[in-house]
């Protein structure tokens, strides 16, 4: 039978070709490379256990993105390597004390792990050095790069005795982030099932809120529903339930603001949240009123989020600009909040003001995969990051391509620092109907999160969730 990962019968089962045909794709175009020939290696270090400051305690383990995308192993402490001309795999994994058995469970044998991966060789990792001694490589290609939604750096894999051998750390990093980029049909798979676990909690958690119950409730049930119905362990990021005011918030949902307000009567809600299966992330986002019955003034702002979606939803396919696409969001939104009688004056000329951004201050989306923020978005050769207001957040301003998973995600939010910027400032104040906008300074947001496969001729969404004002009162009144 095939390997395959699979959390139980009524989850889906990923089968281990799905990272074998990575590995092939990327020494395809590693073979490329004229620094590349019969004894170049690809190397690669997994993730180890991390424990809780000083204690004995670990956090519950996630493999690093990139070794998972090659190897698909769940366990820390391994390593990868590849013949970059024969594409032969060879997993390291940790040689443990007879001990591990008595607290951890049975001991399993190489011959294990080679069926449970489907790699071509497996070798104990302590014995690393020994190995490339043996298979006297002429270039060990190692993992670093910058990640430019984080700012930190890929770290370059290390053994002892690495020293000896010579490395490289500049070729890998653009071929097999690119390959990320591109998803196969295999991970398509995967992440259409992550986002239908996702979406339908998403749709459970709809069910139960209203007022009187907490946010984290929200996070709860949705956290609840993706593991026990999908297997999901674990979430693509820390859940943000905004209700009220604090559906403006961003990133709500952290340590410090940790999803424990109390909804009440009359609040919008936010909630975006994504689960994670077999390392491949969903991010979806529903907004909706806490008692199921939008108000005047929230079919207003809902509706011109709505707008801006369903505009970039028609438009995005391959050859399309993500750039292109952020300011057609951004300007259906606008023209949409001057029917409204929130704003005044042209449209375009309160986009180059800068206007948009006060209302939606991030980028239309972002690449999705491995990672929530998936990996590719400024890659040397790229479009670079623009200066302008609302673009300057965009995580990639590449040309779509087939094959691409994005995120469609416009918003509108009423944050009190932006607003007050917005009133100060002349060049935006003019386009502005004070009496309407200060109407919405408790308001909070609104968010429209979509997770996107871009095709061809146009594109496929993932999320299935309802979306229109009446779709969402039926759905929540049902």
């Amino acid at each position: 039978m095939p390997a395959v990962f699979q959390m139980g019968p009524n989850t889906l089962a990923v089968p281990m070709k799905l990272f074998k045909n990575n590995r092939l794709r990327v020494v395809e175009q590693l073979q490329k490379h004229p620094k590349v020939d019969d004894r170049t290696y690809i190397l690669l270090e997994g993730g180890k256990d991390i424990s809780l400051y000083d204690t004995d305690v670990d956090h519950v383990f996630r493999q690093e993105s990139y070794f998972n995308y090659l190897f698909g192993a769940k366990e820390p402490g391994c390593y990868g390597a590849i013949n970059v001309r024969t594409g032969h795999s060879t997993l390291f994994v940790p040689h443990l004390p007879e001990e591990y058995a008595i607290w951890m469970g049975r001991l399993h044998t190489l011959q294990d792990f080679k069926d449970k991966y489907e790699v071509d060789e497996v070798v104990y990792a302590d014995e690393i050095a020994k190995y490339f001694e043996k298979a006297n490589p002429s270039v060990l290609l190692t993992l670093s790069g910058t990640n430019t939604d984080s700012g930190l750096q890929a770290k370059p894999a290390s053994f002892d005795g690495i020293e000896k051998f010579v490395q490289n750390v500049d070729i890998l990093y653009p071929i097999i982030t690119e390959c990320r980029v591109i998803k196969s049909d295999m991970e398509i798979e995967v992440l259409r099932y992550v986002a239908k676990v996702s979406s339908d909690a998403h749709k459970a958690v709809m069910k139960t809120i209203k007022p009187g119950v907490s946010e984290y409730e929200g996070e709860s049930l949705f956290l609840h529903h993706c593991y026990s119905v999908g297997g999901c362990r674990h979430a693509s990021y820390t859940c943000i339930c905004g209700s009220g005011i604090n559906s403006a918030i961003l990133h709500y949902g952290h340590a410090g603001a940790p999803n424990d307000r109390g909804l009440k009567d009359g609040d919008m809600c936010l909630f975006d949240m994504g689960a994670n299966y077999c390392g491949y992330a969903a991010d979806i986002t529903c907004s909706f009123p806490a008692n199921g019955k939008f108000t005047e003034d929230q079919k207003f702002i809902y509706n011109a989020v709505l707008a801006a979606r369903n505009a970039v939803m028609d438009a995005a396919k391959e050859g399309v600009s993500w750039t292109d696409m952020h300011i057609l969001a951004n300007k259906v939104m606008l023209t949409k909040l001057k029917e409204g009688g929130m704003l005044k004056g042209d449209v375009n000329e309160m986009f180059e003001a800068g206007l948009a951004a006060i209302f939606q201050p991030h980028g239309l989306g972002h690449l999705l995969g491995l990672d929530v923020h998936d990996v590719g978005g400024y890659l040397e050769g790229q479009p670079p990051r623009s200066t302008k207001p609302g673009l300057n957040k965009l995580r990639f301003a590449r040309i779509l391509k087939a094959g691409m998973y994005v995120t469609v995600e416009p918003g509108c939010y009423f944050i009190e620092c932006l607003m007050d910027k917005a009133l100060s400032d002349p060049n935006l104040n003019k386009f502005i109907v004070k009496v309407v906008f200060e109407r919405f300074r408790k308001f909070g947001g609104v968010r429209i999160e979509d997770d996107v496969l871009i095709t061809k001729c146009g594109n496929e969404n993932f999320a299935i969730v309802p979306r229109t004002v009446e779709e969402i009162e039926k759905w929540m009144a049902s």
